[in-house]
């Protein structure tokens, strides 16, 4: 079972974006709504935790929209796989064209 930390809202920024904290991991991102939603990480934390948060004015409002959208343990969240690692042809290829993939000196 993954471990959820509950993000608090800092403040709006100038720009319309939303700025969120986690106090368990120092997790800080910006989250711009509608119509033009983004997400930006700014201090990524734990990123092996759940991270969630609710804007509501009281605890009776928050309580029920925590049963509305069921929070709670969460098992396993599906996360895009990592790109395949670039093989001998393609390491080849770019070190001829300058970038030093593994840390050692281009050729």
């Amino acid at each position: 079972m993954r471990v959820i930390h509950e993000m608090k809202f800092v403040a709006r920024l100038a720009s319309g974006a939303d700025e969120w904290s986690c106090p368990a991991c120092g997790r800080r991102v910006t989250l711009r709504r509608l119509p033009e939603p983004e997400l930006t990480v700014l201090d990524p934390g734990d990123e092996s935790a759940v991270h969630v948060g609710v804007i509501e004015p009281d605890a009776e409002r928050a309580a029920a929209a925590v049963e509305k959208y069921g929070l709670g343990p969460i098992q396993e969240i599906p996360r895009p796989p990592s790109p395949p690692a670039p093989d001998d042809a393609d390491r080849r290829w770019l070190a001829e064209i300058g970038i030093d993939w593994d840390g050692d000196a281009a050729a």
